[in-house]
């Protein structure tokens, strides 16, 4: 069995040979007054799963249209595979677009809606045969490739969109919104099947999504989205462990802000951690940063609620413990975040595994508890 530190890491943003599939240069695009995209400048690599996430409005949409064709930059380049695709129209681009809608041929059966595509092209007959053919073993559909549309479920209708979209073997595809139609459980299964199919083609995909599980699930690297600009972009295991904004850190996931003003002073000769004095009477916290911090500076402490433990009694192997009073539970099956009121009035979710029966769990409404964490739970922020 391989060494696990010695399997190939797939990561070509790292690697300064590899050259991007796309690259957006100081792309500006503007609706009369209104600038969709600001100015935004983004390399996004061959045999990518790239995620564009933001919420309504962000300017997502907007970039996947200029890279379809749909719609073009008011300033700066696009470039698909070194080459401007201004002037290329959009049936012209090695580009396909899979809609939120599937957009299926209703009057066609499963094998003709994936052959649409391939006989505009004016491929012969035994060409467009074997290509259908290999697409709905790619999907797993062959026994339905007979049926209709109306004739199948909502997740196959998505396995036939997604083959009819690879089925030409574009450069690059695009998904907009691709699993919003479905349910929430055969949501997180066929987000599996899109990556399986994704590494399988090696085909680029990049997907425009509001949904954070999703574009965690999914990606390679995440683009977070605000008002037409990326305010980070990174893998999913980095935009969530170290955010490099309040902004991402509350965009993506649940998350404590302690606001407080950051020292140094009584740290002696330890340049890696720093106080952080958030609260009247309240002992000062402790965070680990490599931040260059003046005295006083105004920081922000973002903490997962998965990083907060909660105890009847104080912590002795931990500088940061606070105690306060269960103001709230949320109970979610597998877990239950507790919402502990501090002296102050803030609010700091803790969350705990269900490990054991509801009878027998520790805490309920108005118990007296200690919260506590480590000095690397938190990713020191400054606005």
């Amino acid at each position: 069995m391989a060494d696990a530190a010695a399997q190939q890491v797939f990561a070509p943003w790292n690697a300064p040979e590899a050259k991007p599939i796309i690259q957006f240069r100081n792309v500006t695009k503007r609706f009369g007054d209104f600038t969709a995209i600001d100015d935004l400048t983004l390399d996004i690599h061959e045999k990518e799963f790239f995620s564009l996430l933001g919420p309504s409005g962000c300017g997502k949409t907007t970039m996947m249209r200029m890279l379809a064709g749909f719609e073009t930059p008011t300033e700066g380049t696009i470039l698909l595979d070194g080459q401007d695709i201004a002037p290329v129209p959009p049936n012209k681009r090695a580009v396909n677009m899979m809609f939120q809608s599937y957009a299926l041929f209703p009057h066609l059966s499963v094998w003709d809606n994936i052959a649409f595509g391939l006989r505009r092209e004016g491929l012969d007959k035994d060409r467009i045969g074997n290509r259908v053919e290999e697409m709905l073993r790619l999907v797993q559909l062959g026994k339905f490739a007979q049926r209709k549309p109306h004739q199948i479920s909502g997740g196959q209708r998505q396995r036939v969109a997604l083959a009819r979209s690879l089925a030409k073997a574009p450069k690059l595809l695009l998904l907009d919104e691709p699993l919003g139609a479905l349910d929430k459980k055969l949501r997180q299964e066929t987000q599996f099947e899109l990556m399986d199919i994704q590494e399988t083609t090696g085909t680029t995909f990049v997907i425009v999504t509001h949904d954070q599980e999703e574009a965690m699930t999914v990606s390679s690297r995440v683009a977070v989205m605000d008002h037409g600009k990326i305010v980070q972009v990174d893998t999913p295991d980095r935009i969530y462990e170290e955010p490099n904004s309040v902004y991402v850190a509350d965009f993506l996931g649940d998350v404590n802000i302690i606001r407080g003003k950051a020292s140094r002073k009584d740290m002696g000769a330890d340049t890696d951690h720093v106080h952080i004095h958030f609260a009247e009477g309240q002992s000062p916290l402790w965070a680990a940063t490599k931040r260059d911090l003046a005295e006083g500076t105004e920081v922000a402490l973002a903490i997962r609620p998965e990083k907060v433990t909660i105890t009847r009694d104080r912590p002795t192997d931990r500088n940061n413990a606070i105690r306060g009073k269960v103001h709230d539970i949320a109970y979610l099956g597998n877990i239950s975040t507790y919402h502990v009121e501090l002296p102050g009035g803030q609010i700091i979710k803790a969350q705990t595994a269900n490990t054991r029966r509801v009878a027998r769990r520790s805490f309920t409404w108005e118990d007296e508890v200690w919260l506590s964490f480590t000095d690397t739970a938190g990713a020191v922020l400054v606005d």
